[in-house]
């Protein structure tokens, strides 16, 4: 924050005005999780407002950037989407080290996509060490073929995990993810958030 002070000639009177310099961090994200649960059309939604009922398959790695405000600081994010096929075979430690923080993804109509997120959440913190994540339980929408009970949530929640709903399709709960790990990572960078 710098300060200036200025006099009115006028009225002699003195005026001292703040001006709130941002903070700008650049971080990495990696978006992780089992084939087909929705981490394209999650980003897609973030970054462009947009979604596809058109199937994408990510092969390799797909890289966005967002800008996001959180209090005063804006946060450039390089958004890493992982390809899902196999995701515990394939992932490949070169593609998330240097990530700040991660999103695991799974898909609230396939229980076995839920097994694969809590295996996968296991080999990501083995790489980056105690990064902040959160869980998103994609395609809250699908409530007719939803296959996730709150018991398995539970327990997550009890492990300290911060697990969330989202929708890709409808946006329900995917601006707010990815501004909440952003605060996280600033944070974790020993920096007060500052809202004015």
């Amino acid at each position: 924050m710098t300060e200036n002070a200025f006099l009115d000639e006028e009225s002699g009177i003195g005026v001292m005005i703040k001006f709130i310099n941002p903070m700008v961090y650049h971080k990495k994200i990696c978006v992780v999780g089992e084939f087909g649960v929705g981490k394209t059309s999650l980003i897609s939604r973030y970054v462009y407002s947009l979604f596809s009922e058109k199937y994408h398959t990510t092969v390799g790695v797909k890289i966005d950037k967002k800008q996001c405000l959180v209090g005063d600081s804006q946060v450039n994010l390089v958004i890493w989407d992982l390809a899902g096929e196999s995701p515990l075979r394939t992932l490949k430690p070169a593609q998330i080290r240097g990530a700040s923080g991660f999103l695991l993804v799974a898909d609230g109509t396939r229980p076995d996509t839920l097994d694969i997120a809590i295996a996968l959440q296991r080999r990501v913190i083995e790489i980056l060490g105690p990064v902040p994540f959160i869980f998103l339980l994609n395609k809250v929408d699908l409530a007719a073929e939803w296959a996730v009970n709150r018991d398995i949530t539970d327990k997550l929640y009890q492990k300290g995990w911060d697990v969330r709903l989202s929708s890709a399709k409808t946006g329900q709960g995917v601006e707010n993810v990815f501004v909440d790990l952003s605060r996280r990572l600033i944070q974790m960078d020993g920096d007060p958030i500052v809202d004015h």
